[in-house]
């Protein structure tokens, strides 16, 4: 499966089967943790075997059922943390939609378990991500259109157009898709460049969610074709 087909096929999943995770994903998974804790300068920890995390009041009422592996998703706190836990988190998300897993971002529905992770001194935890064999491969939901998202129109480029398309797939709390693309054409030998934008929401979590959305742009889009402002 290509990052294009995962972005496709990955919706989210909240029920899982009661089957651990098999060891050959497990090394594929905390590789790439590890290649992205050093990326994103993040303290993300894979959690294995664990179910009380998920089984608290909040976890009840978002539906959630055996989940015993999850993501915990931290890093020290800075104004851009959000962001690059959404940006960096997603890569994960996706890998593992690519091994056959699923996955869901949780960003209240869940407890802290002591002793299940390690914070450094500065270090605050963002979200959870519920990952591994899903009783469904859950089901789509509504999406804004391209046009609604972004400043696509007939004289933007097709790779732009196919970004948008791509952010509109990503994940967001509540279905808010809180975000917009702007394009802005090359001139005076600069590349094209792209404007990504959140929207305010009542709801919160627009900075993680526009970190998903760009890393789904990117994956649209060719990472080649535009630099980002």
């Amino acid at each position: 499966m290509t990052l294009e087909e995962a972005i496709k096929a990955r919706h989210s999943v909240r029920a899982y089967k009661a089957q651990p995770l098999a060891e050959d994903i497990v090394k594929v998974l905390e590789k790439e943790i590890e290649e992205q804790n050093r990326q994103g300068h993040l303290h993300i920890q894979l959690i294995k075997n664990e179910p009380k995390a998920f089984q608290g009041k909040l976890a009840k009422y978002g539906k959630f059922s055996n989940v015993t592996n999850y993501l915990v998703m931290a890093g020290q706190k800075a104004d851009d943390l959000d962001e690059r836990i959404g940006y960096y988190g997603e890569r994960l998300v996706l890998l593992a939609q690519t091994l056959g897993l699923n996955t869901c971002w949780v960003g209240l529905s869940y407890s802290k378990i002591p002793g299940t992770y390690v914070l450094e001194e500065g270090e605050v935890i963002k979200a959870y991500i519920a990952i591994g064999y899903g009783e469904t491969q859950g089901v789509g939901h509504k999406i804004k259109t391209v046009e609604k998202a972004s400043n696509a129109s007939d004289i933007t480029p097709s790779w732009f157009r196919k970004g948008v398309e791509a952010a509109l797939l990503a994940p967001t709390a509540v279905n808010q898709q809180k975000f917009f693309f702007e394009y802005v054409p090359a001139k005076d030998g600069k590349p094209a460049q792209v404007i990504a934008k959140r929207n305010f929401s009542l709801i919160g979590y627009t900075r993680l969610d526009l970190g998903i959305a760009k890393y789904h742009f990117e994956v649209g889009a060719g990472k080649g074709n535009f630099e980002w402002v």
